[in-house]
């Protein structure tokens, strides 16, 4: 799972009472988790303190190392997997890499700095291709 634009806006320093609740829940019904995210250690390390969950910081998304890292470490296979965040050239393209699920959220809010707006663009083309795919299949399978 991805913190930024994931689960909470990056100026956002601690999980709310509905993350919270969220990740019991999952928890509850036996799903593990981990963050992975590319921010710094001070960040991750304080959204997870009340959390405890296994985190890995700085993870260079798309790179496999610590995604790897968090698949062996929680036992999880990749068919049996997934990753959950806002951006396709980094949590998308990781978990495609390794063969997961993939799921894609809206950015909760944006940054606006030059570079962001620019991956957002770039990022327009591909959700619109995914949804004329998928819309495509649709009505294919109500024929």
């Amino acid at each position: 799972v991805d913190i930024d634009n994931t689960l909470a806006p990056y100026e956002v320093a601690e999980p709310d009472d509905e993350i919270r609740a969220w990740i019991a829940a999952l928890q509850a019904d036996g799903v593990k988790l981990a963050f992975v995210s590319n921010n710094h250690p001070p960040r991750v390390e304080l959204f997870n303190r009340t959390l405890g969950l296994p985190a890995y910081p700085d993870a260079a998304k798309p790179l496999k190392k610590k995604p790897l890292r968090a698949l062996r470490e929680l036992g999880a296979a990749p068919e049996e997997s997934a990753t959950l965040g806002d951006q396709i050239f980094t949590d998308v393209l990781t978990g495609r890499r390794l063969g997961l699920r993939t799921l894609l959220v809206p950015p909760i809010r944006d940054k606006r700095d030059p570079f962001t707006r620019f991956k957002r663009l770039l990022e327009r083309r591909y959700i619109r291709a995914y949804a004329r795919r998928a819309l495509n299949e649709k009505e294919k399978n109500d024929e």
